[in-house]
């Protein structure tokens, strides 16, 4: 089964993002075709070298794991408009457009939105 999840709220200050990497990553590991689309805030979820305060969740860690089983796409243009670049990413999660969520979005039997 082939499911789309669709993240738009910042990594922290809110919980929306983590849980829907905790879904994400909970889906591949039964086996499902997982894509994770990252739009507006939620782009800075891939950012790496996150610090956080311990005993804090970490977006760049859940990232990581998603990335073993499934794949991480961000929105070019929400990129652009945070600064933020190729190389700030988490390796394997990449810069995407709104054509490709469309194809995605198409071929996906379920979609899911954050």
């Amino acid at each position: 089964m082939k499911i789309l999840l669709i993240l738009n709220d910042p990594p922290y200050g809110t919980e929306r993002s983590y849980n829907g990497l905790r879904l994400a990553k909970t889906l591949a590991k039964k086996g499902a075709e997982v894509t994770v689309f990252l739009m507006a805030d939620a782009v800075a979820c891939t950012r790496h070298g996150q610090k956080v305060p311990q005993g804090y969740y970490n977006l760049e860690l859940m990232v990581k794991s998603v990335l073993r089983g499934g794949e991480v796409l961000l929105c070019g243009t929400c990129m652009d408009a945070r600064g933020l670049t190729d190389e700030d990413l988490v390796e394997g999660a990449r810069r995407s457009t709104m054509d490709e969520l469309t194809e995605r979005t198409l071929e996906a039997d379920k979609v899911l939105v954050f």
